[in-house]
């Protein structure tokens, strides 16, 4: 069976291949005007249409039966027999045929066609994408809980189809980017002329990913909250593919949900799809970067690779002597002499010691023989070096820094934020909290854990911000703090 598939792209090799492909193109241009089957004579007609009349590839009419006759050798076309095309008796014996693509063909031709087509300047990040996501998955958590069967299975294919196009498209744009940084034929002129359009869309694409994580988070849980194993169940049972049994359906809905979390919460101590990505973005931004910084200090002093390699190139020339040559090529490329050992085979009486090295087999060496000239010795071991009264100062300063946190946030969670002033270490905690809370973007919430008793208890202090008419004022040790817009609540 799969040898008969691989057969399928037999006219990508073939000799023939340019005009097989214009045939083809044929039939995919008759199939988006709606027409499916198609003669020999049809083909042509529509060849004489779509192809110009420069190009020496395109098939002549005369030819076309034969290109058609081994495609369908091939399993690309479905041939079959037209009976109505006969006027005559003897024109019904000479049989018309008629073809069209089977469904393993037509696939075959779309992912040569695509390989033909690609380019590797559009490729993006889908940033717009976030959104629709976003979107999808509310209107996910009401379908589920009003049992909507065809709301469920509609936002669960979109769903999947717009994670596996992000998936796509990313794969797609740092696999060109990465061409990009690693070649050495790179023109500064062009990169330079563009690389104020890809660092900004990067930007914006990994601000907008860190903007929609929290909310496609709570998204994901609200979904979970209407009771998520009955997801797969529902869109089973409004899924069209007949030729799959109920159960085989429901497992492959189950597959793409568990997916579809994955994408959003990582498995185990594992990240999630979108965190990787949003790393690789700004990994991909940091290569960018150093190549643009590289290409900037190349077009500074004037010197590349490539003028480097010429000016070596001619001080080789130039060399007075072979001997001075070689002075040169030791200096350039510091490569020294090869070394020399003498090693007697284990079995002495199989390899003798007159036999010459090119015709004896080779024997293995020791690592520290090869790189020192030495025979390897054992010796003892080494000593391991310890600061135990370094190491206990630092654990001492960090558990003390730890208690200070500690009554800090007690203190902080029994007198609030109003009508006092904070302390140095109130206020420490209460930045932090501000920061881990005002970095979402969205209303939630930071955590301060207490580590003062050393039973591991996990007694905490909350900070909640909400949206207020009013501005929160609070009085600190190194002034007062401003909070336009936002209520705080500590406990």
């Amino acid at each position: 069976m799969r040898d008969d598939r691989l057969r399928l792209f037999s006219f990508a090799t073939a000799e023939k291949r340019v005009r097989y492909l214009w045939v083809l193109r044929a039939f995919d241009h008759a199939r988006g005007n709606y027409t499916v089957l198609l003669h020999a004579g049809d083909v042509a007609t529509v060849l004489d249409r779509i192809a110009g009349d420069d190009d020496a590839e395109v098939p002549h009419a005369s030819d076309v039966p034969a290109l058609l006759e081994q495609l369908h050798a091939w399993g690309v076309l479905e041939r079959s027999y037209d009976g109505t095309r006969a006027a005559t008796l003897a024109e019904y014996r000479n049989r018309h045929f008629v073809y069209q693509f089977t469904q393993s063909g037509y696939r075959a031709f779309r992912a040569v066609e695509d390989v033909l087509s690609s380019r590797g300047d559009d490729v993006s990040l889908s940033r717009l994408a976030l959104a629709d996501l976003l979107a999808d998955l509310h209107d996910l958590a009401e379908a589920n809980a009003c049992g909507d069967g065809e709301l469920v299975y509609r936002k669960l294919s979109r769903l999947d189809a717009t994670l596996s196009d992000m998936a796509e498209r990313a794969a797609r744009f740092y696999l060109v980017l990465g061409d990009l940084v690693r070649t050495t034929e790179v023109t500064p002129e062009l990169f330079l002329a563009q690389k104020d359009a890809l660092l900004t869309h990067m930007r914006e694409f990994s601000s907008d990913l860190a903007r929609y994580a929290p909310k496609l988070t709570a998204a994901l849980a609200r979904v979970h909250a209407t009771g998520a194993d009955t997801l797969p169940v529902l869109a089973a049972q409004h899924d069209e593919r007949v030729l799959l049994s109920p159960e085989e359906r429901e497992a492959d809905w189950r597959l793409r949900w568990r997916g579809v979390e994955h994408w959003f919460v990582g498995v185990g101590s594992a990240p999630s799809e979108a965190e990787r990505l949003r790393g690789a973005t700004i990994n991909a931004i940091s290569a960018v970067l150093a190549l643009l910084r590289r290409l900037t200090e190349q077009r500074r002093g004037g010197v590349s690779r490539e003028s480097q390699l010429r000016h070596l190139a001619g001080w080789f020339a130039a060399a007075p002597s072979e001997d001075a040559a070689h002075a040169l090529f030791g200096a350039v490329f510091d490569l020294g002499r090869p070394r020399h050992f003498s090693v007697a085979h284990s079995d002495a009486d199989l390899v003798p010691v007159t036999r010459s090295w090119w015709e004896a087999p080779p024997v293995e060496i020791s690592r520290t023989l090869a790189e020192t000239g030495r025979r390897p010795a054992a010796g003892a071991p080494g000593r391991i070096q310890r600061n135990d009264a370094g190491v206990r100062r630092l654990r001492e300063a960090q558990l003390e820094k730890q208690r200070r946190r500690a009554q800090a946030a007690k203190s902080l969670a029994a007198g609030g934020v109003r009508e006092r002033e904070l302390s140095e270490p109130e206020a420490e905690v209460l930045l932090g909290l501000l920061d881990a809370a005002l970095s979402a973007r969205v209303p939630v919430s930071g955590r301060v854990r207490d580590d003062d008793s050393a039973s591991g208890s996990q007694n905490g202090v909350r900070l909640t911000l909400r949206p207020s008419a009013e501005s929160t004022v609070v009085r600190t040790a190194r002034g007062r703090l401003y909070l336009d817009g936002l209520s705080v609540e500590v406990r």
